[in-house]
């Protein structure tokens, strides 16, 4: 960007004061404004006039010049873009509101880590006692789906007794069937429970193999021995109202519920959403609102027309919730005097749409164009509206990671839709990472079809180290070794220092409890630092560490992140799994200067490190042991030792998905 800006002044293309380069941060824009100076200096250029700007500056700087009244931004927005607002005023939505209280806890605690996906099958616990993977209860169980993990869940914070998998008071097991155990049992009322794995069109995934014959068996049992027996499906809970019906039904049938959001979680392991993380997410939902300045009438018509998937249960419970946050959202906004960040580029927007003032600018460039909103990339078409207008977008859509603070990729992959036909160039050389890790970071993040496809080459000379992977039940323990093993490596000279006899280990983990991997005296010859994956964009360390590696509610990926929801208000919502999740774990490894390792579970593997098990330069070993081995099954999960009736034996570890 600087080079192209003293090229087109000294070429005689365009005079500094009419060009203009757009950042996303006051560091980067003052990066950028001082490069140009002390650059065109160096060479001779003439460089007065330029600006770098950040878009909220310039933004705020039209709507004063358009109207004669530069507004004010939020003070509020200082507390994480206004997370802290949004949870302060759910804070008092919950005291002023009963409603309002239930549905925000009835999405945060049972919906929110439910998938919009019936075949998304990825257990998040584990039992060592029947050596099983499954999905937590609050109640402390292990049970085998998402869809009976919420009814789990709803029984249990309403208070009703009931059993789990309790076996068939008969005997009805013969030679194609073993005990029957139904889902649930509700021993005051001697009834029976099963929720069936059923979509939309009332049957079962593919893979589901005899699912219905079993239905139809199970339903004959009962109907034989004349047991009571209440159905619910997926597709009821998560679309329609399944939740509501079972509880109408248990309660005409006798059982009292007494809903409570406080009652104790008694495993841990079960983690819900907590209020901060709803916060979040209505804050994302609501930069993507405002960016693309869409109305409840207008998600209202995609819901029905356009996103048919997400038209349910789930995705109405988060709206009611959201539309009475940004409605007094917007009321303090209005009572301050003030605005947010989407509002002021919108009205920008509107101003230089309308010809109210004159762009100013000839020739725009654009910083980190992968972390555009709809609203700034409509500030950018408004400024290159004009003929004899230039723009230059540089970007990366493989780190395109900021989706929470308004980003929208398709305004990058879309690019010509929205501004053109243009040339595109690759920077497809890197100085940082070696050949090893390009090649594994470009083979995963290249999965996803919708993004560009790209080349990448490292700069250094020969192919560097395997990314390896360690599975322990230790993760501390291993971090800690891996250290003592580089501290002896520097000591002894294999492994070359900087200047001040240093190498430096960056330990990276999607969430900031993962710090806790971290040893409380690293080796003094080390330079070790725990960042999240999200700040650690744009540096670089020797080595990397990622820890946290594993499955469930808060590993990585993680599956509140992604939550479906957030594609309602995305005018191009991305159909690749995981998407955003995927250039995260993209960024990470391509962090390190030297070599990268992952530290993940052996029974609660990331499905990116299942991924990463075919992948000939990645090595993985189990507490040090011999590499393990996929499953000739299903070729995702890998073969783990277990015991059964009948000894031990090799099993999936992706078990239930795969038998």
């Amino acid at each position: 960007m600087v080079a192209r800006a003293a090229y087109a002044v000294s070429r005689g293309f365009v005079t500094p004061g009419r060009i203009l380069l757009l950042a996303f941060n006051k560091d980067a824009a003052t990066e950028l404004q001082e490069r140009v100076a002390s650059r065109c200096a160096a060479a001779g250029i003439d460089s007065s006039g330029l600006r770098a700007q950040t878009f909220h500056s310039f933004g705020l700087d039209v709507i004063g010049r358009a109207t004669g009244n530069k507004p004010r931004l939020a003070r509020w927005l200082d507390q994480r873009d206004g997370m802290g607002m949004v949870l302060s005023i759910a804070d008092e939505l919950r005291d002023a509101s009963e409603s309002f209280r239930h549905n925000w806890d009835l999405y945060r605690l049972l919906f929110a880590n439910a998938p919009a996906d019936l075949a998304e099958n990825e257990p998040g616990g584990y039992s060592d006692a029947p050596h099983q993977t499954g999905y937590r209860t609050f109640a402390g169980e292990l049970v085998k789906s998402h869809g009976e993990r919420l009814i789990a869940n709803f029984l249990y914070l309403n208070g009703v007794d009931y059993v789990y998998e309790r076996p068939y008071d008969v005997d009805v097991s013969d030679s194609t069937h073993s005990q029957y155990r139904p889902d649930f049992y509700y021993p005051a009322i001697d009834v029976w429970h099963e929720h069936w794995a059923l979509g939309r069109d009332g049957k079962p995934p593919p893979e589901f193999e005899g699912y219905a014959e079993g239905m139809a068996w199970k339903r004959e049992v009962h109907a034989q021995h004349g047991t009571a027996l209440l159905e619910s499906t997926w597709a009821d809970v998560m679309f329609g109202d399944g939740v509501t019906r079972l509880k109408g039904e248990l309660t005409r049938l006798g059982l009292t519920f007494d809903w409570n959001p406080d009652r104790p979680i008694n495993d841990e392991r079960a983690k819900s959403m907590n209020h901060e993380h709803l916060a979040q997410l209505v804050r994302t939902f609501m930069t993507h609102v405002k960016s693309n300045s869409w109305t409840a009438e207008d998600l209202e018509h995609r819901l029905s027309a356009d996103l048919v998937r997400l038209n349910g249960f789930r995705t109405r419970l988060f709206l009611q919730v959201y539309w009475q946050i940004h409605a007094e959202w917007e009321r303090r906004l209005a009572a301050d005097g003030s605005v947010d960040f989407e509002d002021m580029l919108v009205r920008a927007v509107s101003h230089l749409e309308a010809g109210n003032i004159g762009a100013g600018y000839d020739l725009i460039m654009v910083d980190e164009f992968q972390d555009a909103s709809r609203a700034r990339a409509r500030l950018v078409r408004a400024l290159v509206k004009a003929p004899g207008r230039f723009l230059l977008a540089v970007g990366d859509d493989w780190q395109s990671i900021n989706r929470f603070a308004g980003a929208d990729l398709s305004v990058m992959t879309d690019f010509e839709a929205m501004f053109g036909r243009g040339q595109q160039l690759a920077l497809t050389t890197t100085f940082r990472c070696t050949q090893t890790i390009c090649d594994v970071a470009r083979t995963f993040v290249s999965k996803n079809p919708d993004q560009f496809s790209k080349p990448l080459r490292s700069a250094q000379q020969g192919p560097g180290p395997p990314v390896v992977v360690v599975l322990t039940d230790d993760p501390a323990g291993a971090l800690a070794s891996y250290l003592d093993d580089l501290s002896a490596a520097v000591a002894a000279g294999s492994i070359s220092s900087g200047r001040d006899g240093m190498v430096s280990v960056d330990v990276l983990g999607r969430h900031r409890f993962d710090r806790d991997v971290l040893p409380r005296y690293p080796p003094s010859n080390l330079q070790v630092t725990f960042r999240t994956v999200h700040g650690s964009k744009g540096l670089e360390a020797d080595y990397m560490v990622i820890a946290g590696m594993t499955t469930g509610t808060y590993g990585f990926p993680d599956t509140i992140a992604d939550d479906p929801v957030l594609d309602l208000a995305m005018p191009a919502p991305e159909s690749f799994p995981r998407a955003e999740e995927r250039r995260l774990f993209y960024v990470a490894l391509t962090r390190a200067r030297r070599a990268v390792l992952l530290i993940s579970h052996p029974r609660r593997m990331s499905p990116f490190v299942v991924e990463l098990l075919e992948d000939p330069h990645v090595t993985v070993t189990k507490n040090g042991e011999a590499p393990v081995e996929i499953c000739p099954g299903c070729g995702h999960g890998r073969l783990v030792r277990r015991n059964g009736k009948f000894g031990p034996f090799l099993g999936c570890s992706t078990f239930p998905a795969c038998k």
